[in-house]
């Protein structure tokens, strides 16, 4: 036997006897974003992280990202296999970085879905949207990542939008932060109002109630689809069913409800791409709007990018319909 088979039978020996044992150390990078601090989220996260490594034999990295974009780039890039996002970042991934949508997580009360809310201080004069709206210009503005589905892209629509305000431009100063950041600050009267997710704010009620007593509500979005977990779309097969049995088992005994509480969640349910669909209509109809109020686009150009627009609006309906 020459060399080269000799190596090939070892090689091919050596798979045979170690695959079971490298599988069991094979590492799978798990991306989350940026909804507070890095610490926080470690801290969160980590029983949840350990449990998947036991369960899974995978080898469990998690992956903090700075902000949302780094967690789709990496996923983009294969960098990151698995993340837990919200809808708008995850409509990036699912469009632009191989994501699929394998899950979605369940509120603490049941509840598949979640809310924009908009806080100030709760001494503040501010007792309304309407009196956002009217104070403006002399309020100051924090929002979420530009990828925030609860801290941009709903408060974008239905807050902003339909009344025709440009909150980058509008208001007397704009920022954009995490929510926790956006939450403390609202609460340390730093800035007057900011856009976070509810879930965001139960989550300080836990950590940090007398911040939280801090704040008062002054708007609520209509029902967010909960935030999905995407996986790359060519993970492979045995992966994707360990990961799948894992997320949608859990939560089921006192220990694991409690490392989930502490996320404000109850569990995970099976879910897919069509959850972003509400999604894809609100950020179709916010571009509408911008194209409708642009002031410098020719007639000519105007009506062809609103008649795009429109048509994919339609596409959307439909599917929707059909689904039904």
């Amino acid at each position: 036997m020459n060399r080269r088979n000799t190596l090939l039978l070892i090689a091919t020996t050596a798979s045979l006897w170690f695959g079971p044992a490298q599988a069991q150390t094979r590492e799978i990078q798990m991306g989350i974003i940026a909804t507070e601090s890095s610490a926080n989220l470690k801290t969160a996260w980590q029983p949840l992280l350990d449990d998947m490594q036991k369960s899974t034999g995978f080898k469990i990295n998690a992956f903090f990202a700075p902000d949302y974009s780094g967690v789709i780039e990496a996923m983009r890039f294969n960098k990151v296999h698995v993340a837990w996002m919200g809808n708008k970042s995850g409509m990036e991934a699912v469009d632009r970085a191989q994501g699929e949508i394998f899950a979605k997580v369940t509120q603490a009360d049941g509840a598949q879905g979640y809310w924009s809310v908009m806080v100030v201080h709760k001494d503040s004069p501010l007792k309304t949207l309407d009196d956002v709206i009217k104070s403006r210009q002399t309020l100051t503005l924090g929002m979420g990542d530009t990828n925030s589905t609860s801290g941009t892209l709903v408060p974008g629509f239905y807050a902003w939008a339909q009344n025709k305000i440009d909150p980058t431009r509008d208001f007397k100063r704009s920022m954009r932060a995490n929510h926790e950041t956006n939450i403390l600050a609202v609460a340390s009267k730093q800035i007057d109002v900011a856009t976070v997710a509810s879930d965001g704010i139960d989550r300080m009620k836990i950590k940090m109630p007398e911040k939280a007593v801090e704040l008062r509500e002054v708007w609520r979005s209509p029902l967010i689809p909960s935030d999905p977990l995407l996986w790359r779309k060519d993970l492979d097969a045995d992966a994707k069913k360990k990961l799948r049995e894992f997320f949608l088992t859990y939560g089921k005994d006192a220990r694991e409800k409690e490392i989930l509480k502490t996320l404000t969640w109850a569990g995970f349910v099976a879910s897919d791409n069509t959850q972003l669909t509400p999604i894809r209509q609100l950020e179709l109809a916010r571009e509408r709007s911008k194209v409708e109020a642009d002031t410098t686009m020719s007639a000519d150009e105007k009506a062809k990018k609103l008649k795009d627009i429109d048509q994919r609006l339609s596409d959307l309906a439909r599917q929707v319909a059909s689904a039904k």
